[in-house]
């Protein structure tokens, strides 16, 4: 496939069924929906019934690793302290800087984001509330095969165990036995209790239902590829977990002021990770765009995933010109998509107008990459429009809250009487009994 010229797909906001192009433009193909899905069902089956047993095939049919026990692929906090002590300097400071600024951030959320419990008391002597509590344990999943990526480590695990949860159990995948040191040194730093050298939906079915080896968890959090995100699906209800994740997805809204090298780039930064993720530009400057399609074709032959951000520019990719800023907004909002850039000359203005997005990176210099890395914020988003209804993986995912009632005496004189007249309004006599058993005659 040549990298010599391609040509990003254009819209207009003001083409005649504009809107309808643009939503086609956003799903996915579901073909291979179906496929995935019995294929993952059998997976989970297999795993449910013959635990450790399954875990071994399934390991050395999809990931090529011969183990004798599921033990093998444990690995020890000796060995993960070990990877992060051999790191080379640079890459150590790194990696010690993002753990911290990742940590600090979610320390400033477990404050600000109601993850406190509380209570307070009625004039009666009523005192109602909420209990705060962090779940036991946690699975978080990794991806390891097309790119390691040691930053899922510290946005999944740092979450969890700065609020509170007890036990942080990885899996990742390492096929063949090739182990990132990176990944591994990433474990160390942010407290994961145990790793585990398995993925796929074999991972996701050990974390669910447990076997003989590996624990089973409460919630299983962090992103994967279909046959994961099938798993994920397939299990919840037996644990929680975060989110259906889809492809990863970069939409800019750029006024034309910005340098269009930095813009290319950015778009190529989604574009990278997979041949499915989509990268939209969204401006008003037809100019700016045809410049941005020029850095493109410039800067693709440099990359070293070429052929990767080729297929996701020529299948998803869109730049589309609009009417003014303030179209742009409407139109990012009916996106919802997992980055969002305001690349302009005020962009809190517009960032204002902005209700739905996974994360939203302010100006010129704020490029997604530093979000993904080391800004704080998690990069655990949702993705395939969920933006509308749904937040950035934080403390909160690995909380829950129990309500607390304790009624005094002379509460129950009062609610007990509503409770009861609403609950002989159901048909429920017991309901309406219990309340009234409490009161005085």
């Amino acid at each position: 496939m040549s990298l010599a010229q391609i040509k990003v797909k254009r819209l207009n906001s003001q083409d005649l069924g504009f809107k309808d192009t643009l939503l086609a433009s956003l799903s996915l193909p579901m073909a291979d929906d179906e496929a995935i899905d019995a294929a993952v069902l059998k997976i989970l089956t297999a795993v449910k019934a013959q635990g450790d047993e399954a875990i071994l095939l399934f390991t050395k049919q999809f990931d090529r690793l011969n183990a004798s026990s599921v033990s093998e692929l444990e690995i020890s906090r000796k060995d993960l302290e070990h990877a992060y002590q051999t790191l080379p300097r640079e890459q150590k400071k790194a990696l010690d800087i993002a753990a911290q600024r990742v940590r600090a951030y979610h320390e400033k959320q477990k404050i600000e984001a109601g993850c406190h419990s509380w209570e307070y008391e009625e004039a009666d002597g009523t005192r109602l509330g909420q209990k705060v509590t962090a779940l036991d344990r946690v699975g978080i999943y990794v991806p390891g095969g097309k790119a390691a990526y040691p930053s899922s480590v510290l946005m999944n695990a740092i979450p969890a165990k700065v609020a509170g949860v007890k036990e942080v159990v990885m899996v990742v995948p390492t096929p063949e036995g090739a182990r990132n040191p990176l990944v591994l040194a990433a474990a160390y730093l942010a407290g994961v209790d145990r790793v585990f050298t398995i993925g796929g939906a074999q991972a996701v079915a050990a974390l669910a239902f447990g076997t003989q080896t590996i624990p089973s968890v409460d919630k299983i959090v962090g992103p994967g590829n279909a046959y994961v995100a099938a798993a994920k699906r397939r299990v919840f209800g037996t644990v929680g977990i975060d989110m259906i994740a889809g492809p990863s997805e970069i939409l800019v809204l750029c006024d034309g002021s910005s340098n269009p090298n930095w813009v290319a780039m950015d778009l190529f930064s989604q574009a990278e990770h997979d041949e499915q993720a989509q990268s939209i530009l969204l401006c008003p400057d037809a100019a700016f765009i045809e410049q941005v399609q020029v850095s493109i074709n410039k800067l693709l032959p440099e990359m070293p995933r070429a052929k990767v951000i080729e297929a996701s520019l020529t299948n998803r990719a869109l730049l589309i010109q609009v009417k003014d800023m303030n179209e742009a907004c409407e139109i990012a909002n009916a996106i919802a998509a997992e980055h969002l850039e305001i690349c302009a000359a005020e962009p809190r203005q517009w960032a204002e107008k902005i209700r739905h997005a996974g994360a939203i990176f302010m100006g010129n210099y704020t490029s997604e990459s530093l979000g993904d890395y080391c800004a704080g914020p998690n990069h655990v988003l949702p993705t395939a429009r969920t933006a509308r209804f749904s937040s950035p993986l934080g403390v909160y995912d690995f909380i829950k809250r129990s309500s607390m009632i304790e009624v005094s005496e002379a509460g129950a004189q009062t609610l007990g009487v509503v409770a009861s007249t609403l609950a002989h309004g159901e048909g429920l006599q017991a309901h309406a009994r219990a309340a009234e058993m409490r009161l005085k005659k």
